[in-house]
């Protein structure tokens, strides 16, 4: 895949058509003074060199949205959601060319590159109908001699910050809710994979975006995202990463009040009752741990299997994880590489300090030679609750299998972290899933079986994993502010 050249070509394949090196702006594309390396982390090899813009281009794409909001929140709802659903079939027409521009970037297996573009333009689909829909409530007036009426509003610029390891789908998620409400977005995608953020600003010139509506900002994250934060004019930020860099965002939104929708970090559990179906279980706990090799806030992270079962569950599960092919994305292995060798080296440090605390490998353990970015996936027993990847999020390949005994045990165990994102439980006893899953102090749970994310859910987790919640209603409404208006009969 060559860098993005400035002049169409007829012979150019349709992902060069969508690759750009350049950040976009007020509907232009901009160079800025300074390029990074953006890199195949299967190969090592660069696939573009992409502007890094600074503080002062962040500030002028906040000028860009902040003029065109007025115009894009009082267009009607039907014109928005046309330009929306333009957007959606333009992402459905380029799909392959996608999916490999994220599968050069990202690294992961080419299926699923297909299968996160595929999520990526369900959430475009579901606003542009959404958008045609707003959110009126119709309260009974108090007073006789008024009338009450509660309408909601855009808030305005929206700062929209996404990770590396869905690069497509975290953008739509976010921008096509905040598009859809009325809102303009400022969008800064992570420096490791921008190429697709720029790829989907190709397509929402297209769609037809007026200048200033859409603008995708490259660069280094302290420095732009730094300049939102303290921009009153950004109304609203939505982050998805790590609770670490939440808190940093929490703290440095404080002083401008903004809205904020925080998805962050997680620390599933995978529980399995001795009533369960074996086999599917370990067919769920083999997708629930090493889709996106692993790198996947929703990737379970400790699997709690009862006594009973636990040794048979140990077997299947480390028989089944033997068999798993690793190598690039696009020879579409069942796993990729990771993104970078700070992902690898926490790997080998969970593994270390599980086994230091008395904890078996039954597989893997130890980084693959196809390249310094590909990790075996590992399978651990017996790890006890005070080792670091029980405590952790391992976000990698490495599967913590430990027995339990009762009920109220791993309820316990389970709810033991300040993390509450999703949460996995198999068991065939209906009033245990009642129990259990009332019990549970997560924001999901998914029961008998892994996917539960789609455009039409409330997407979010409880306590340090994050704030408010995205897709469905709830994520349009993370955009709007409340007006209540009281208007006198006289």
């Amino acid at each position: 895949m060559n860098t993005y050249a400035p002049q169409t070509s007829e012979q150019q394949t349709p992902e060069q058509t969508l690759m750009r090196s350049d950040a976009f702006i007020n509907g232009r594309w901009l160079a800025g003074n300074a390029r990074f390396a953006v890199t195949d982390p299967a190969t090592g090899d660069k696939i573009a060199d992409v502007a890094k813009l600074d503080a002062a281009q962040a500030r002028a794409a906040v000028d860009a949205a902040d003029a065109a909001f007025h115009g894009w929140a009082i267009r009607l709802p039907q014109e928005r959601s046309t330009i929306l659903r333009r957007w959606f079939d333009l992402v459905q027409a380029n799909r392959e060319a996608l999916a490999r521009i994220l599968t050069a970037e990202q690294g992961k297996p080419l299926s699923e590159a297909l299968g996160e573009i595929d999520y990526a333009a369900s959430f475009i689909e579901y606003y542009a109908e959404e958008a045609k829909r707003p959110d009126i409530e119709g309260v009974t007036s108090h007073l006789a001699d008024a009338e009450v009426e509660v309408w909601r509003e855009p808030v305005g610029v929206a700062a929209l910050i996404t990770p590396w390891n869905f690069p497509a789908a975290m953008i739509t998620r976010k921008a096509a809710a905040a598009l859809a409400a009325g809102c303009t977005v400022v969008i800064h995608p992570s420096g490791e994979t921008p190429l697709s953020a720029l790829a989907l600003a190709v397509l929402a010139e297209e769609a037809g975006f007026p200048a200033g509506v859409f603008n995708v900002v490259t660069g280094d994250a302290p420095e732009i995202v730094g300049a939102w934060t303290a921009d009153t004019r950004v109304r609203a930020l939505s982050f998805t990463g790590s609770t670490e860099i939440g808190k940093l965002l929490y703290r440095d939104s404080a002083e401008t009040v903004k809205r904020l929708v925080l998805e962050l970090g997680g620390h599933a559990p995978f529980i399995v009752f001795a009533d369960a179906d074996l086999t599917q279980a370990v067919d769920e706990a083999i997708k629930a741990k090493f889709a996106t090799t692993g790198q996947d806030c929703l990737g379970a992270n400790r699997f709690l299997i009862e006594r009973p079962i636990y040794n048979a569950f140990c077997a299947l599960f480390t028989e089944r994880v033997r068999k798993l092919t690793l190598g690039p994305g696009m020879q579409d292995c069942d796993l990729g590489p990771l993104m970078n060798e700070k992902s690898v080296r926490k790997q080998e440090a969970h593994v270390s300090d599980a086994l230091a605390c008395g904890a078996k490998l039954l597989t893997g353990g130890e980084r693959d030679p196809q390249g310094p970015l590909f990790y075996r996936p590992t399978v651990l027993s017996d790890v006890p609750p005070h080792a670091a990847i029980m405590n952790e999020e391992t976000f990698g390949p490495v599967a913590a299998l430990t027995p339990f005994d009762d009920e109220d045990e791993v309820i316990a165990r389970a709810n033991a972290t300040e993390y509450g994102l999703v949460a996995y439980v198999h068991t065939l006893d209906p009033r245990r899933i009642y129990r259990v899953t009332r019990a549970l102090q997560f924001g999901m749970v998914a029961v008998n079986r892994t996917k539960v994310t789609g455009a039409p859910v409330p997407f979010g987790g409880m306590k340090q994993s994050g704030l408010a919640r995205e897709g469905a209603r709830w994520g349009l409404r993370a955009f709007t502010d409340v007006k209540y208006v009281c208007r006198d009969w006289a």
